[in-house]
């Protein structure tokens, strides 16, 4: 029953997901930190199916609005409102004392809002460059090294082909799979990367950020690293993968920036671990697709 209540609480702490939380779900929650990318991984699953709808009836410009409005309809602005307090923060002038009452201070300024729309630049520029690299595959989509998805698509392709249907259909459905996996992808490895910064982080304060950070055990992160690992290599074989210790990476470099400003860590820094290990994760894949494939024309091994 426990583990129901951390699974549950996961959606409710991370999500606006109507599942009903308690404190004791929260505690069940701190106590099982690696739930956080089990959570992630579902929630990337509906905005997943999102995500492939959109690509089949839709732009890839309004695509990419699609799932920007998914991701935050969804999970909510919460972590994105730890990247304008982390902004706030480390734009500060003067002592520790300082900063970290910028970061804690309820007003908005400059160094929060610009930090903010540099973000949400990001995560729309990286969709866009996974939507135009995925288009550019299109029917091409079995590149060996690809996991799941090349089983996958072979297979709809395949039938699609047999049909007698349109090759541009199958092209379609290729191009809306890559988006989605990605994109459940990304939500996993974004989840992974708020454990990772919690695991090595040390609290300079009280809150859920600081219960976060004392949840964040090893075995917890061993857990939660390993079950990321399989659902990368699952989803996206190597590049998947490549794409989650990338995400993981940029989690600790968070950690480290908020050393050097805040000496320790808080629930704004752990918030702006999701953020960017979310869009690193989908500038990973992007990039990797795009290096391997000649910039659209497939790479033949």
């Amino acid at each position: 029953m426990t583990l129901w209540e951390a699974f549950k609480a996961g959606f409710g702490f991370l999500s606006v997901v109507p599942v009903g939380i308690t404190m004791e779900g929260i505690e069940a929650l701190m106590k099982r930190l690696y739930m956080y990318p089990i959570v992630g991984c579902c929630l990337g699953v509906l905005i997943g199916l999102i995500a492939f709808a959109a690509s089949l009836i839709l732009p890839a410009p309004l695509t990419v609005i699609a799932i920007v409005l998914a991701t935050y309809g969804i999970i909510w602005f919460n972590h994105l409102d730890g990247v304008a307090d982390m902004g706030d923060g480390m734009t500060a002038h003067g002592s520790l004392e300082k900063k970290r009452k910028a970061l804690k201070d309820m007003a908005l300024g400059i160094g929060g809002v610009a930090f903010a729309a540099l973000l949400m630049l990001t995560f729309y520029s990286s969709l866009a460059a996974l939507v135009d690299v995925a288009g550019g595959i299109g029917g091409a989509q079995t590149l060996p090294f690809m996991g799941l998805y090349s089983y996958v698509c072979s297979y709809v392709y395949g039938t699609v082909l047999a049909a007698g249907i349109s090759e541009a259909l199958g092209g379609a459905i290729g191009t809306a799979a890559l988006i989605a996996v990605t994109v459940i992808l990304a939500e996993t490895c974004g989840k992974q990367a708020m454990l990772t910064i919690a695991t090595f982080g040390k609290s300079f304060g009280e809150g859920l950020g600081s219960m976060t950070i004392t949840g964040g055990t090893r075995k917890n992160f061993t857990i939660g690293f390993l079950f990321t690992a399989a659902v990368s290599f699952a989803l996206l074989g190597l590049i998947g993968l490549a794409a989650m210790i990338v995400s993981t990476l940029a989690a600790l470099i968070i950690l480290r920036i908020s050393n050097k400003h805040f000496e320790g860590l808080n629930g704004d820094g752990i918030g702006t671990a999701n953020e960017v290990g979310r869009i690193i994760t989908i500038a990973s894949v992007a990039v990797i697709l795009y290096l391997i494939t000649g910039g659209g024309v497939v790479w033949m091994l």
